[in-house]
């Protein structure tokens, strides 16, 4: 079978799905919430924070960089902390979920498909995500794994992680330079959701077009594709 577009280079020709890996933010979550709560906490409208974020990770720089435009020596792990403690910690609720994101991942479960979550998160976000009773086989984050993204040592976790072997996985993801280029790099192939700002940043890039097996508006439209990719093979 010949999941990419890629025509004869296609390294996965006679491999079968047998796993699907979502990323967290901005594939599953809608981070506008978590993003306002920070700016919140470090005493700045909204949307100057939102436009400092995206001007970081437009210029190719981790997005925790943008705190050091307002607070010069922000120590994001220690804010954490202070936020927990003062009763405004991280939190994930039903209303950050995306609407196409339970239907989406019941119907792979019902295809007979392996279904995980791996990001880039805190153990807290872990535990949280976990309360939600998701229709999914394993979450995981890079706070328990002690490894991010884009460290192909992350994507290492997620092939073990997942049944099958790397061309046999398919990760999700909206970030070109955390999920599309890694991911592909490891092996895994490779979904990219054009939603939240990472995902229209990069929707028409080059590397990312050439990177992802499937470009997709909405997680409903991967069963479908998965279904008949799996008949194909």
């Amino acid at each position: 079978m010949k999941w990419s577009p890629h025509g004869d280079r296609c390294p996965y020709a006679d491999e079968m799905i047998l796993s699907v890996v979502f990323d967290v933010g901005e594939t599953l979550l809608d981070d506008s919430r978590e993003f306002g709560a920070w700016a919140d906490w470090i005493g700045v409208p909204r949307h100057t924070f939102s436009a400092v974020l995206g001007a970081v990770t437009a210029a190719g720089r981790d997005s925790s960089e943008a705190f050091a435009y307002f607070r010069p020596g922000f120590d994001l792990h220690l804010e954490r902390r202070r936020r927990e403690d003062a009763g405004v910690g991280e939190s994930i609720e039903e209303c950050d979920l995306y609407a196409d994101v339970r239907p989406a991942l019941s119907a792979l479960r019902e295809a007979g498909l392996w279904i995980g979550v791996a990001g880039n998160q805190t153990p807290r976000a872990a535990e949280l995500l976990r309360k939600l009773n998701l229709p999914v086989d394993l979450i995981a984050t890079s706070g328990e794994w002690g490894v991010a993204k884009p460290d192909p040592a992350f994507f290492r976790r997620v092939i073990e992680m997942a049944p099958g072997g790397s061309a046999e996985i398919v990760y999700v993801g909206d970030h070109r330079d955390n999920d599309i280029l890694p991911a592909r790099a490891a092996g895994l192939r490779t979904a990219a959701i054009r939603r939240g700002p990472w995902g229209h940043l990069w929707a028409s890039d080059p590397a990312l077009i050439e990177a992802a097996d499937r470009r997709i508006n909405s997680l409903s439209e991967l069963p479908a594709l998965l279904s008949q990719d799996r008949r194909m093979a």
